[in-house]
């Protein structure tokens, strides 16, 4: 999945949860001026591991501000499970 991808994911989802339209949801907007709380922000992210079979870290919940925050989180996540994984060999 593209990160645009994720975006508009994203995106949807946080517009879904506060009853808002999408184009009302950028990059740039902080959960305050989206009028999300703290119990938003659990369930958006209940939501967005779901969605993209992902585990967000507790203490990364309290990191996030802004739609963007929770992009870059959701790629960052996604691409480290994608790594593959190295075994030494004996």
């Amino acid at each position: 999945m593209q990160e645009f991808e994720i975006e508009r994911r994203c995106i949807e989802i946080i517009a879904k949860s506060k009853l808002l339209s999408e184009a009302a949801v950028t990059r740039e907007k902080t959960f305050d001026e989206l009028g999300i709380d703290s119990l938003d922000k659990i369930n958006i992210s209940f939501e967005v591991e779901e969605i993209f079979s992902i585990t967000i870290p507790d203490e990364a919940l309290s990191s996030l501000r802004t739609v963007g925050d929770v992009v870059d989180g959701v790629v960052r996540l996604r691409n480290t499970a994608s790594l593959p994984t190295t075994t030494a060999s004996r």
